[in-house]
């Protein structure tokens, strides 16, 4: 392997609560019953993905999905600021630390927004880790496809088969193997029901990935 690809939310950070709360609110605010049971189903997907079937289901005259992603997004970002609870996932930077110091290179592909992205890079002091970022926002299919780790592949100058990603969701493990890449599931708790058994192997701590 020389190069590895992280997702961001319930990788980088522990944000699915957050997520999930953020979009409830939204489905609240805009009175669109949107069963909070699958909301899991949508987690690395991106907004426009999930807003989009919501108003297909619910359709409400006049709301388009970027009224909903907007709404959402905001209040993400308010929270995001303003919350001391929102950390790192504990041996998330040690890793990235040994990963840059064996030259291997490190790639990003988060189904958030880049201005999101960057803002918890930023925040969290780990931004000069990635040789490269990809918004799944700027790309015209989302996970599960695979066009996001494909172009994070590109990015890093690296086949596809000698890269390895770290995710936490169903569609971002279908997405890494549709491009051909190794896959290593985090299992983390809060990213609700998640299937990780397409990954080539499942950890539950970041300590359990020696290179």
């Amino acid at each position: 392997m020389k190069a590895f690809i992280f997702d961001m939310d319930g990788v980088l950070i522990d944000s699915e609560p957050l997520h999930i709360e953020v979009k409830l609110e939204t489905f609240r605010h805009f009175g669109i019953p949107f069963p909070p049971e699958k909301l899991p189903s949508f987690a690395g997907r991106t907004s426009k993905d999930l807003f989009t079937k919501a108003l297909l289901a619910h359709p409400q005259e006049g709301l388009t999905w970027q009224e909903l992603a907007s709404f959402k997004h905001q209040r993400y970002i308010d929270r995001l600021i303003h919350d001391p609870s929102i950390q790192p996932i504990a041996g998330v930077t040690a890793l990235l630390r040994c990963l840059r110091d064996k030259k291997f290179r490190i790639g990003l592909a988060s189904s958030s927004g880049r201005n999101i992205i960057e803002m918890v890079l930023n925040r969290f002091g780990i931004r000069s880790y990635f040789d490269t970022i990809v918004s799944g926002a700027e790309l015209p299919h989302s996970k599960p496809c695979p066009d996001i780790y494909l172009k994070a592949a590109e990015g890093l100058g690296i086949p596809p088969c000698d890269c390895t990603v770290v995710e936490d969701a169903t569609a971002g493990i279908a997405a890494a193997k549709a491009a051909g890449m190794t896959c290593i599931a985090f299992h983390n708790p809060h990213s609700g029901e998640q299937d990780l058994s397409q990954a080539d192997r499942i950890v539950e701590h970041f300590s359990e990935i020696l290179v």
